[in-house]
């Protein structure tokens, strides 16, 4: 796999707690692939490339919420949260962030360095010259509604199972169905022989003289 374009989004306005932040920049794979939003930073030790990651988060005690690593309070609940709650590593720095994408290797993580910050140098020199525009924001124009590299999916008809509806019951039905019946109410059962019972025509007397 080799990379195949390296494009660079210089900072603007790199001041206050965004100082060491220097660019952003996207990597293409075999011109089939694209990473963004890797971090060109300069450290103690000059310029490094951070991977893209995401921000640590854990629950609250009292209320289940997540809430970020560096919060001091609950966002849910207000309630105080341990600051000193976040994993460290072996020179005692928190482990605030997780890279979403990242080399596995040594090698791979040099390779993609140094194309990175080669780019990164050809980069400052272009921003030199008149009319410059970066490319890094170049992605945000696709439209991903008429994509010219999505597969479209094959046509399917309707799909006949061979099962046939019946005849939809009338909402008498459906009522006498739903009804709920109480526990002092009689059964189907217990009623028809209580009309068998009561009914002189179901005791097999004549009807005759019945009501005297």
């Amino acid at each position: 796999m080799e990379i195949t374009e390296v494009r660079i989004k210089l900072m603007e306005d790199n001041s206050g707690s965004n100082e060491r932040l220097q660019a952003f920049c996207s990597i293409t794979f075999d011109d089939m692939f694209v990473i963004r939003d890797l971090k060109i930073i300069e450290g103690a030790k000059g310029f490094f490339v951070a991977m893209p990651s995401r921000k640590l988060s854990d629950r609250c005690s009292h209320c289940g919420t997540k809430n970020h690593l560096r919060s001091r309070f609950c966002n849910h609940c207000g309630s105080r949260l341990d600051e000193n709650r976040a994993l460290r590593d072996s020179d005692g720095r928190a482990k605030l962030h997780a890279d979403i994408a990242h080399p596995i290797n040594s090698a791979c993580r040099e390779k993609i360095q140094n194309a990175v910050l080669a780019s990164y140098a050809e980069e400052l020199e272009r921003s030199k010259l008149p009319g410059y525009v970066s490319r890094y924001d170049d992605f945000d124009d696709l439209d991903f509604e008429s994509n010219p590299y999505e597969t479209p999916l094959p046509a399917v008809g309707p799909v006949d199972s061979g099962l046939r509806r019946g005849p939809l019951r009338g909402h008498t039905q459906h009522a006498r169905a739903s009804i709920l019946r109480g526990p002092h109410a009689p059964s189907r059962r217990d009623g028809a022989e209580r009309i068998a019972t009561d009914d002189p025509h179901h005791r097999g007397e004549s009807s005759f003289g019945a009501g005297l």
